[in-house]
Order: structure tokens, then C-alpha cells, then sequence
């Protein structure tokens, strides 16, 4: 819903290239702004419409002779997101702790995938849960079945960036065998979490 696509804007703005970004016409007004402020051009779907986010990139990479970046089932995305994981390694290692347990948001799984990575090799005994919206449980689905499993329709939730309905192929490949397991938390539970990180930890924090 754009923190990738502002990712993928400010690279190609750097690198002096076109990019062309597929968002939800729902996607917050914020994100929208931002990912046009880095000069990309922004083409609207309809989140729970009949035609793909992926199905759209896909038409317009064909006409325009471009590349597609996904925004989670490619390993290089998954490893440039698994930076996240050998950052909390190190300072975990830093303070001369260790980590029994460790939550990841999880949507199609790129971050967790690449966290996961990170800590395999760094901290492998700690466990990895990943926690996704109420009603896209698709990863609690998936290691449930031991294949990529689509939710069933949801409403939506305020962590509009954590609302694909299905693991990636390679994504999972790589999460059922290092996930202990997913959990779903609601939108009143993110609430206090974001007002508990706010009042207390003086953090902002996208829901």
C-alpha cells in the first residue's frame, strides 16, 4: 500500500530512472504523496477489485519494456528486508543480550523471511512468531496446511500494509521452516499498542 512502492520510488529517483508504482486506491493519502514527491508515477487499483496488483505490473513492464520489483517474493527484496534482522542481531549482541523470542509483522512475508535468514545464522535459538491482522491469518493458514493458503475475505484493517491475502511461493519456502508459528492481533489491539509505544517509548508507529 506504498512503503515499498516509496522504497522503489527513491531508488529509481536516485538512480535517475522511471518507476511506475501499482497502489491501492484506498492506500493512505500520505503514502501516496510521498511516492509521487520522489517523482514516480502512481497507477491506481482496486484492492478488492478482479484485477491484480501483480497483473497490472506485469501489463504495464510488457508495454513499457520495464522491470518488475515485487514488493515481497524476490530474494534480493527478501534480503535487503532481512537487513532489518542482522540490525537487531547487532544490537542485541551490542548490549550483550540474546533474544528468546522475536514478533515480525507479516503480510506476503518478504520482512520476516529475510529476519528469519538473519537470525538462523545469527541467533538461532531464538524463536520467530510472525503476527498478522485479524482475518488475514494467512500464514497461521499456511504452516497449518504446509502450503501457501489464501485467507478468506476480510474487512479491512487499520495496517493497511499487511493485507495480502496469501504467502508468496518463496517466501513461505523459506518461513515454514523457520516460523514457530503466527498469531492475529485486531485493530483495537493495535490501537493500545500504538498508543503504549506513543505515550511511553515516545515512538510513532504505523499501525
Amino acid at each position: 500500500s506504498g512503503n515499498h512502492g516509496q522504497g522503489v520510488a527513491l531508488a529509481a529517483k536516485l538512480l535517475d530512472v522511471p518507476a511506475v508504482i501499482v497502489m491501492p486506491s484506498d492506500a493512505p493519502a500520505i503514502k501516496v504523496d510521498a511516492t509521487r514527491g520522489h517523482g514516480a508515477e502512481v497507477v491506481f487499483y482496486e484492492r478488492w477489485g478482479a484485477e491484480t496488483r501483480e497483473g497490472i505490473a506485469a501489463r504495464i513492464a510488457n508495454e513499457r519494456g520495464a522491470v518488475v520489483v515485487p514488493s515481497y517474493d524476490d530474494f534480493d527484496i527478501i534480503a535487503g528486508q532481512g537487513t532489518v534482522g542482522l540490525e537487531a542481531a547487532a544490537q542485541l549482541e551490542a548490549a550483550g543480550a540474546t533474544a528468546d523470542l522475536l514478533l515480525c509483522n507479516v503480510s506476503g512475508g518478504g520482512l520476516i523471511a529475510g529476519v528469519g535468514l538473519a537470525f538462523g545464522r545469527l541467533s538461532p535459538g531464538t524463536e520467530i512468531w510472525g503476527v498478522e491482522p485479524a482475518g488475514y491469518h494467512d500464514h497461521a493458514l499456511s504452516l497449518e496446511a504446509g502450503a501457501p493458503t489464501t485467507a478468506p475475505a476480510a474487512p479491512p484493517s487499520l495496517a493497511d500494509a499487511l493485507l495480502a491475502p496469501r504467502p508468496g511461493d518463496l517466501t513461505f519456502a523459506l518461513n515454514r521452516r523457520r516460523l514457530a508459528g503466527a498469531v492475529s492481533v485486531d485493530d483495537a489491539e493495535m490501537l493500545a499498542a500504538m498508543a503504549f509505544a506513543f505515550r511511553h517509548l515516545k515512538l510513532v508507529l504505523e499501525p
